[in-house]
């Protein structure tokens, strides 16, 4: 039966990073290759987002938002409907975009010269920010066990030396599309009170589960966290609307919420109207159905994906249980980061991410976007196992 996901939307020469800047980056023309780099999807948006675009338009003043309620009030249901999270409304702020949201928190609870912990791999935006701050990137590596990653606090105790004053988290993770368990979760709480860390949690991935996952949200793990934990959460990785640029910083701390707000009010920042009202609409029931029929048409690529890809010798896409992210571990094809990236790139013709920018432990691997009609995707296997043929 035919999806709403399968139709092929040509966005080349439409301004957009994902096809065109792959060719100045990758070397990849998007006449002939296949985008899988930048995490947004080639697919439309639910139709209850597209006519809140068309309202605004037909309308046609576009003047400064002066009423936020029905977009908090919208957050709100959404957070209890589909992640049992009570919200406070006026623990919301509207930030322009989650890398935004990050740079916010660095320069509202730490110092030029502090320490920010990233359990790396991750993605790669974070340590970009951090370094942009003037803050120092503490890379915790990941442990790779069973296939998947799983966390080794005694070795990040280890490597604690009281400088760091924050901990990013990614939860669900990206890139290796790991779901924490609330044990993991509160394994991260009990570290940040060790050492006395502010908590980021970006939660940005939390809609887009694979069937049998279930995500926690940090704010429930623990209450005792309360004054050191920052929520971040969006709607436009689950809608595709990225290039909105909001985000939500959700903070119930009142003393944490005070320093955030003193750093909005020292960078006069207001939200873009446009992000609102299309959050407002895509936090609904409608937004919702179209989320649910989203993920099952992603977990149907990812199995085409996978098994294309794990037929090759020496490579493996690891298991995912969140995301629409495939991270592929080329290690044991004994082949270099140059070889390996020459075949995705000028035999496949494939604009993919090269692991290591996602910091320690992302060595050997590629991200691969796998968001786009099924046709596409069952093409970027064939051309991986044709890149790859003399391992066969």
């Amino acid at each position: 039966m035919t999806s709403r996901f399968d139709e092929i939307i040509d966005r080349v020469g439409t301004a957009c990073a994902k096809w065109d800047k792959m060719e100045a980056l990758y070397g990849v023309s998007p006449q002939e290759g296949l985008s899988m780099w930048v995490a947004d999807m080639d697919f439309r948006p639910p139709a209850v987002v597209q006519k809140a675009v068309e309202d605004m338009a037909a309308h046609g003043v576009y003047g400064y938002l002066g009423d936020e309620s029905a977009y908090r009030a919208a957050i709100q249901w959404w957070m209890k409907n589909r992640h049992g999270w009570d919200v406070p409304a006026d623990a919301i702020f509207s930030t322009h975009g989650l890398v935004n949201g990050t740079s916010m928190c660095l320069h509202s609870f730490t110092q030029p010269g502090d320490g920010v912990v990233l359990f790396t791999p991750v993605y790669h935006a974070f340590a970009r920010v951090i370094k942009a701050s003037g803050r120092e990137v503490v890379e915790c590596p990941l442990a790779m066990v069973d296939g998947k990653y799983q966390m080794d606090f005694d070795a990040y105790d280890a490597q604690m030396t009281g400088n760091e004053k924050m901990v990013i988290l990614c939860s669900p993770h990206n890139p290796g599309g790991r779901v924490w368990t609330r044990e993991e979760l509160q394994g991260v709480a009990d570290f940040a009170k060790r050492h006395d860390l502010i908590l980021v949690s970006d939660e940005i991935h939390h809609d887009l589960l694979m069937p049998g996952q279930t995500h926690t949200v940090m704010s429930l793990v623990d209450p005792s966290i309360s004054d050191r934990l920052v929520m971040m959460t969006a709607a436009t990785k689950t809608f595709n609307i990225a290039g909105s640029h909001v985000g939500n910083v959700i903070i119930e701390d009142e003393a944490l919420r005070a320093k955030f707000a003193g750093q909005m009010a020292a960078m006069g920042m207001s939200p873009n109207s446009f992000g609102v009202f299309m959050t407002t609409a895509a936090y609904s029931p409608e937004g919702a159905a179209w989320v649910d029929e989203l993920v099952t048409y992603l977990d149907g690529n990812r199995q085409a994906f996978d098994e294309a890809v794990n037929t090759i010798p020496g490579v493996t896409s690891m298991p995912m249980e969140s995301t629409y992210l495939a991270w592929v571990d080329f290690r044991d094809t004994g082949m270099s980061a140059e070889e390996i990236n020459k075949r995705v790139q000028d035999g496949a013709k494939i604009a993919a991410n090269h692991g290591p920018t996602f910091g320690l432990g992302g060595e050997g691997f590629m991200r691969f976007n796998f968001a786009t009609p099924r046709s596409r995707v069952i093409e970027a296997g064939e051309r991986l196992k044709a890149a790859f043929a003399d391992l066969q």
